[in-house]
């Protein structure tokens, strides 16, 4: 399976040094500051104890790689409109996209509410334009478990988690795994702990419930997880926007497995992890406020749901990264 990796990052660069490893010979699109690091000393991956390099075809232009039957997407939501407006070269009729980003998926509404599935979210995907270039038929949906980051470039460094969680959204309801199998072979085969997911928007959803929250209080705050959670205020208030964005869920046939309490308790496991919203923050990179927060807020106004508590969340968020200049 001809497979390319777009945005070498560290969830990118995760996927394809293990592909690499296994014997897989994926390519990459990366930005031309990549280019030299990675050419020079191959993309290296920093796990367990040991640190290993792996060869890798990368370029800056699509039209060096051509059409793949295969691409891996991993990118920040910020940056998916301006990258898939370049994909075009790479995606033919039958390509696979398999989305592993944070956020709500441009995707989201195709094979669960065909009402909405017409009209895009335009907090991810303003005016249709990254549908139009990443046909949501062609879609595989993909929840990542893992902690990863990228040092510098062509270096991924991972912390912890291996698990990735793929499903057909157009699959859903059927009984089948649609399109989602060979890919969970395939990842499989790299030693990637990869699962079929018989509910891919669940799985979203479920990620999203605690990322939505966590991750814009970490940026505001400069807090780590661990103490995020042992303040009781901030927990509870957490707690309503989750329930808030459990209503919503609600909505569209979604029951989220836990209570929000039940879900701070298993993030407290992670102890003092850094979002990576609060290292985007760090970083002086543009956050993903739009996709991890705004989104739940448009789909909410769609439905006539009033989410006061993440209006406030996002709103304080959204100020917080304008004065630092990354909204």
């Amino acid at each position: 399976m001809k497979t390319a990796v777009v945005g070498l990052g560290a969830m990118g660069g995760y996927m394809a040094a293990r592909m690499l490893a296994a014997g897989l010979e994926p390519v990459a699109l990366v930005t031309a500051r990549h280019l030299e690091p990675l050419r020079a000393k191959g993309l290296r991956l920093r796990s367990g104890g040991r640190e290993t390099a792996h060869p890798i075809t990368v370029s800056s232009d699509p039209h060096c790689l051509g059409e793949q039957d295969l691409i891996l997407l991993s990118v920040k939501a910020t940056a998916l409109p301006s990258i898939a407006a370049v994909l075009g070269p790479m995606i033919g009729p039958q390509t696979l996209i398999v989305a592993a980003m944070n956020g709500v998926p441009w995707w989201f509404f195709h094979g669960l509410d065909a009402a909405q599935a017409g009209m895009p979210i335009q907090a991810v995907d303003p005016h249709g334009a990254v549908s139009a270039a990443l046909p949501p038929q062609q879609c595989i949906g993909c929840v990542l478990h893992l902690a990863a980051s990228m040092p510098e470039p062509g270096l991924v460094s991972h912390a912890f988690g291996n698990r990735f969680l793929l499903g057909d959204p157009m699959a859903r309801g059927s009984g089948t795994a649609g399109r989602a199998a060979p890919l969970v072979e395939l990842m499989s085969r790299a030693g990637l702990d990869a699962v079929l997911s018989e509910d891919i928007h669940a799985e979203v959803w479920y990620k999203l419930w605690g990322n939505m929250t966590m991750n814009p209080v970490s940026a505001i705050t400069g807090a780590t997880m661990d103490v995020i959670l042992k303040d009781d205020d901030v927990r509870a208030f957490m707690s309503r926007a989750m329930i808030e964005a459990g209503e919503v869920s609600r909505r569209f046939g979604i029951a989220l497995p836990v209570t929000p309490d039940e879900r701070h308790r298993l993030a407290a496991e992670l102890g003092a992890f850094k979002t990576s919203m609060l290292q985007d923050v760090e970083a002086s990179r543009p956050i993903e406020l739009d996709a991890l927060v705004g989104s739940v807020i448009e789909i909410a106004a769609r439905l006539g749901i009033d989410v006061p508590n993440i209006r406030a969340l996002m709103g304080l968020a959204r100020l917080r990264a304008r004065e630092l200049g990354l909204y």
